[in-house]
């Protein structure tokens, strides 16, 4: 289910055309030769989130955005689009075999790399069932 979830999740992502005009690329781990900005879903880890009758799974990701910018809020919009598009993944995913019973942001960290580099970091955790 984990591997489902992540799929379903870029595929939301970079689905959104807002979104998608603000980054070069929404990926599954760092590109290696894609411009900035670009935002990839770096690391996933699942525990058991199952009733007596569902599997389900209690999923963590993390999502890296990778920007330039001198201003230390300059990468502010686009995270908050970042944020709506993820909390608002339709709960229906039975394509993918599962069912989203919640999601939501755990954390997030910001940082400078570089001169100009900046990233954001966001943490989600999202319960899923079985579909």
């Amino acid at each position: 289910m984990e591997i489902a979830f992540r799929a379903a999740l870029i595929a939301w992502l970079a689905s959104d055309p807002a979104l998608m005009a603000a980054l070069n690329a929404v990926v599954e781990e760092a590109p290696s030769r894609t411009a900035l900005p670009w935002l990839a879903l770096t690391a996933s880890a699942s525990t058991n989130w199952g009733t007596k009758t569902l599997a389900g799974r209690e999923i963590r990701v993390a999502l890296e955005l990778n920007f330039r910018s001198d201003d230390p809020i300059g990468g502010a919009a686009t995270v908050a689009a970042i944020e709506a598009r993820v909390e608002s993944l339709p709960a229906d995913q039975t394509a993918a075999g599962f069912r989203v019973a919640s999601i939501g942001l755990i954390k997030a960290r910001a940082e400078q790399r570089d001169e100009a580099v900046r990233v954001v970091v966001l943490e989600y955790r999202a319960r899923i069932l079985a579909a």
